[in-house]
């Protein structure tokens, strides 16, 4: 009976230290800079104003005060030191303040 009851406990021990050992912490996914979907790309037009962009997209993460005609929005989804992914949307303007034409630039890593 002591010989079946530490044979009993030596394998509730294993179990247990190898399901620990297989646990790793969560980590939280940590979402950067202005999210846009392909749903607000579908609505990105030539002829918008500024003030339309500024509506759909936000506020550009980079407007270069040398460079007004451009506008740059990028955003990031990382989970831990692993980027899940990456977009960069930079759009340009005419001399009117009107969009003139964009890159769209997506990178997953998934």
């Amino acid at each position: 009976m002591k010989q079946l009851a530490s044979i009993f406990f030596i394998l509730i021990l294993s179990f247990t230290m190898s399901s620990c050992s297989s646990l790793s912490p969560y980590k939280v996914p940590v979402l950067q800079g202005n999210i846009f979907e392909d749903e607000d790309l579908e609505k990105l037009s030539e002829g918008l104003s500024k003030e339309q962009v500024q509506f759909i997209f936000g506020t550009a993460l980079i407007q270069d005060p040398f460079r007004q005609s451009r506008w740059d929005y990028f955003n990031s989804v990382k989970i831990g030191d692993q980027i899940i992914t990456e977009n960069k949307l930079t759009i340009f303007f005419n001399e009117d303040g009107l969009v003139e034409s964009w890159i769209i630039e997506k990178s997953s890593n998934e």
